[in-house]
């Protein structure tokens, strides 16, 4: 079992456990239109897959790991952690960089940055300030090889979540992990670009109105809301607990509820 790439703020990790009941060893290909971490891709490791996200440079360095992965390794050697070479990293320009260079930068700050969140500024650049010493360790040459073999069996696709879903077939299965957008409190968001809305929460309910139309099995996690609950009306629901962190910090953390959505049973 290969473990995730990345940090990602809202990874399933402690989720997963459940999330992978509601795979099936019949179904042909896993479908995940909201990838950040690819969390649960990873848990089952799929012959086939389509994994689609809209954040440019995760798609990008998924790909440059799966095609490139000993020169990625290259351009990490010699980055090491502390503030100094963070803030120094964090700087460059990645529209300078070549696909490896800006890979690893996008790894790097990944694993070093406050609590792996993704925060750009209005100009679109990098801003989530360094994240400390213990924050783990960059990845061997042989795990990037490991990952970019998984990713191989995957298309990889740059976004929104309509378009990497328009295709699905009876026989796939489609997870959806899509940033809350709660409207009766301040949910913290993966990233700027993911932000979403009403019309976005409309969209989604429609497509999943359509595969169950089709037959595609879904499953959807999300806050246990208002919105979730309208997102789940006529289809399978499940509560779970999970936990969270409280303005980011890993040492304050509160007990919350999801749902696990679904138009089949588990």
């Amino acid at each position: 079992m290969a473990k995730p790439l990345l940090r990602w703020a809202g990874s399933k990790e402690q989720l997963v456990a459940k999330l992978v009941s509601y795979w099936k060893e019949d179904m042909q290909r896993y479908v995940e239109p909201f990838a950040g971490s690819a969390r649960l891709f990873f848990r089952l490791e799929p012959e086939d897959a389509i994994l689609g996200d809209i954040n440019e440079d995760l798609i990008a360095t998924y790909c440059e790991v799966r095609d490139n992965a000993a020169e990625v390794h290259s351009c990490l050697c010699g980055m090491e952690n502390n503030s100094e070479k963070y803030y120094e990293v964090r700087g460059i320009d990645p529209e300078g960089l070549g696909r490896a260079e800006r890979a690893a930068r996008f790894i790097y700050l990944n694993r070093f940055c406050f609590n792996g969140l993704y925060r750009t500024n209005l100009q679109g650049a990098f801003n989530v300030p360094y994240g400390g010493e213990r924050s783990g360790s960059l990845p061997t040459l042989e795990r990037l090889a490991d990952v970019g073999a998984l990713l191989k069996r995957a298309t990889i696709v740059c976004g929104d979540f309509a378009e990497t879903i328009a295709d699905v077939e009876s026989d796939d299965f489609v997870y959806l992990d899509p940033p809350f957008s709660v409207s009766e409190r301040r949910v913290f968001r993966q990233y700027d670009a993911a932000d979403f809305c009403q019309e976005d929460l409309d969209r989604l309910r429609q497509a999943l109105e359509e595969m169950n139309d089709k037959g595609t099995q879904f499953l959807l996690s999300y806050d246990d809301s208002e919105e979730g609950r309208r997102l789940a009306e006529g289809f399978l629901k499940q509560e779970v607990q999970t936990r969270r962190n409280i303005a980011g910090f890993s040492g304050s953390r509160r007990t919350a509820k999801e749902l696990l959505i679904s138009n089949a049973a588990i």
